[in-house]
C-alpha cells in the first residue's frame, strides 16, 4: 500500500493524551514503527510514556526520558519496545551505533526527534505530531497522526475506534490493557466511574493462500472471519441461559465491540496454575446442560439479518490434521514423504467417519480455562462465563469436553479428567436415555487425538512461521493427552502411524 492517512484531535489533558496512545496500543505489532515530534515541552516522552505503561499493565514502571541513553528497550508482555530520543543524534549514520539501523526485528519502535534523521526512517510508519494548545488550558495539546504506507490503514482504524468509544460515551474512560489471545484480536478494559466493560477490537481476520481445495486456512477451517459470529453466537448462548457476555454496542462492519465484563476469576489456582475442582463440574454441567438441548443452525444477528454455523465436517479437521505432517513433522526433522502423507490422510479420513456420522450440537471450539470466568454470584451452570466461541461450529459433542479436560496450556490430571468424563455421562443419561456411553466415550477419544494432532501442528507454525516460540512449552502436555486417547481399542491404526513416524516433543 502506498500513500498515506491523517487525522487530528484535541487532547485536553496529558490523561487524555493517556488514552490517544492506550488506543493506538491497541492496534500495533512488532515491527511497526510510531514518531513523535514537536516542541520542547510539547509532551513527547509523555506520550510514549503513556503506552509503555500500558503496554506493561504497570502504571507506575519508571520510564524515564531517553535523551542521553538515546535508546531505552522494555520486554513488554506482548512484544518487546525501544523507545529512542534522537534529539542528541546529528547524523542518520549515528543510528548504527546506537543499534537502530536496521530497525530491530519483531519490535515496535517508539521515536522521538525523528526529525533528526529523516532518511533513516521506514516508509511504513505512524507519525504523530503534539503542539501546545494554549487557549484549550496549559496542560492541552493537539494531535496530527499521519500513517505513511502501509500504516495508513491503522491510522484510519484508529480513528474510527476514537470515533465508536465517542458514540458509546467512553471516550474518557479509563484503559487497561488485558491480555490477548494467538489471532489478531486485542482487548481492553474500560472503566467509567464504577462501571466496568470490554472492548474488543476484531478486525477482518486477512486471508492467507488459497491452499486448501482453493480456500485459506482459516475458511477451510471454519475460523470466524469478522465479529459478527461472536454476536450471534453471544446472542444464542443467553437466550437460551448460557452466560455469555451482553453487548452493550457494536460496530459489525469494522469489528469494534464493548461487552459486558465478566470480571478475571479463572478456573485454575496455584503456581504452576491446577484446575479448581468445583469449578470444572460446573464447567461440565453446563456441556451437558448444552448438548442436551435441540440447537439450531442459524442465528439472528440484526434485523433481516441471519448467521448459519458452519458445519466441522471431515473435510475442515482434515484441514487441521494437516498441519501435522505440514508442520510438526519438519520442526522435528522428520518431514514424511509424498506417501506416508497419504497414508496418514487416509487412516485419518476413516477414523473421522464416526465424527462425521454423530449427532451434532454447537462446538465452542476452545471451551477452556483460559477462556472460562467464574461468575459466583450466578446460579448452576450460569456461574461457568464463557468469552471465547467466536470459531463455533456444529460438530460432535465430545470435542468441547475434550478441550476443557486436556487443556492445552495446564496439566489436568487424569483422576479428574476421568471424574468429569464420568460426570458428563452419568448428566447425559439422566436427560436422554438413548443416549450411549460407549460410543461417546469412543468419540471422545477421537476428538481427543484430533484436537492434540492438530494443537502439535499450530504451535509448531506460530513457533516456525509467526515468531511466538512461547507456545513450543505446551507441546510435551499435549504429546501426553494425545498418547493417552491414541490408547482407545478404536484408534489402533492410527496409533501405529504415530508410533512409527511422530518423534516426540523436545521438552
Amino acid at each position: 500500500m502506498t500513500g498515506s492517512s491523517t487525522f487530528s484531535t484535541a487532547l485536553a489533558s496529558e490523561m487524555a493524551t493517556a488514552h490517544l496512545m492506550a488506543d493506538l496500543a491497541l492496534l500495533i505489532s512488532p515491527g511497526d514503527v510510531i514518531t513523535l515530534s514537536g516542541d520542547l515541552g510539547a509532551g513527547k516522552t509523555a506520550a510514549a510514556r503513556a503506552m509503555i505503561r500500558y503496554l506493561a499493565g504497570d502504571e507506575t514502571l519508571e520510564v524515564p526520558s531517553p535523551t542521553f541513553t538515546l535508546v531505552q528497550g522494555y520486554d513488554l508482555p506482548p512484544f518487546p519496545l525501544v523507545h529512542a530520543d534522537l534529539y542528541r543524534v546529528n547524523d542518520a549514520s549515528e543510528l548504527e551505533e546506537i543499534g537502530l539501523s536496521p530497525l530491530p526485528e519483531s519490535t515496535v519502535a517508539l521515536i522521538e526527534w525523528p526529525e533528526r534523521a529523516p532518511g533513516a526512517l521506514p516508509a511504513d510508519r505512524i507519525d504523530i505530531a503534539l503542539s501546545h494548545r494554549p487557549a484549550l488550558g496549559s496542560t492541552a495539546r493537539a494531535a496530527v497522526i499521519t500513517g505513511h504506507g502501509k500504516a495508513a490503514a491503522q491510522v484510519e482504524r484508529l480513528e474510527a475506534l476514537r470515533a465508536f468509544l465517542d458514540d458509546a460515551g467512553y471516550t474518557e474512560a479509563k484503559r487497561q490493557r488485558m491480555p490477548g489471545d494467538a489471532s489478531t484480536r486485542s482487548y481492553a478494559r474500560l472503566a467509567r466511574n464504577d462501571d466496568f466493560v470490554i472492548l474488543m477490537n476484531s478486525p477482518k481476520r486477512p486471508d492467507g493462500p488459497a491452499i486448501y481445495d482453493g480456500k485459506p486456512y482459516s475458511a477451510a477451517v471454519h475460523l470466524a472471519e469478522d465479529v459478527k459470529p461472536f454476536v450471534a453466537v453471544a446472542n444464542g448462548l443467553r437466550e437460551r441461559g448460557f452466560s455469555a457476555p451482553a453487548i452493550h454496542h457494536a460496530d459489525l462492519d469494522v469489528g469494534f465491540l464493548i461487552t459486558e465484563d465478566f470480571g478475571s476469576t479463572g478456573f485454575v489456582e496455584g503456581d504452576p496454575p491446577t484446575p479448581i475442582p468445583e469449578r470444572y463440574q460446573a464447567a461440565t454441567d453446563m456441556l451437558a446442560a448444552l448438548h442436551g438441548l435441540a440447537l439450531p443452525e442459524t442465528l439472528p444477528l440484526a434485523p433481516q439479518i441471519t448467521y448459519t454455523i458452519p458445519a466441522f465436517d471431515t473435510d475442515a479437521m482434515l484441514v487441521e490434521l494437516g498441519l501435522m505432517p505440514e508442520w510438526y513433522l519438519p520442526d522435528r526433522d522428520a518431514a514424511p514423504t509424498a506417501e506416508l502423507r497419504r497414508e496418514f490422510m487416509a487412516l485419518w479420513r476413516e477414523l473421522l467417519v464416526k465424527a462425521e456420522i454423530a449427532w451434532k450440537t454447537w462446538v465452542i471450539r476452545d471451551f477452556h480455562s483460559p477462556n472460562l470466568i467464574w461468575l459466583d454470584a450466578r446460579a448452576e451452570f450460569a456461574k461457568v462465563g464463557i468469552i471465547d466461541f467466536q470459531d463455533a461450529v456444529l460438530g460432535p459433542a465430545a470435542y468441547d469436553l475434550v478441550s476443557l479436560l486436556q487443556d492445552a496450556r495446564i496439566d489436568v490430571p487424569e483422576t479428574l479428567e476421568l471424574a468429569m468424563l464420568t460426570r458428563y455421562i452419568k448428566a447425559r443419561l439422566a436427560s436422554d436415555d438413548t443416549f450411549d456411553p460407549a460410543a461417546f466415550t469412543e468419540l471422545y477419544a477421537i476428538m481427543s487425538a484430533q484436537r492434540n494432532t492438530r494443537l502439535l501442528g499450530t504451535f509448531a507454525r506460530l513457533n516456525r512461521r509467526d515468531g511466538k516460540p512461547q507456545y513450543l512449552k505446551h507441546q510435551p502436555r499435549i504429546w501426553t493427552y494425545l498418547n493417552r486417547s491414541l490408547d482407545h481399542p478404536a484408534l489402533s491404526g492410527i496409533r501405529a502411524w504415530y508410533a512409527a513416524h511422530v518423534p516426540v516433543p523436545v521438552p
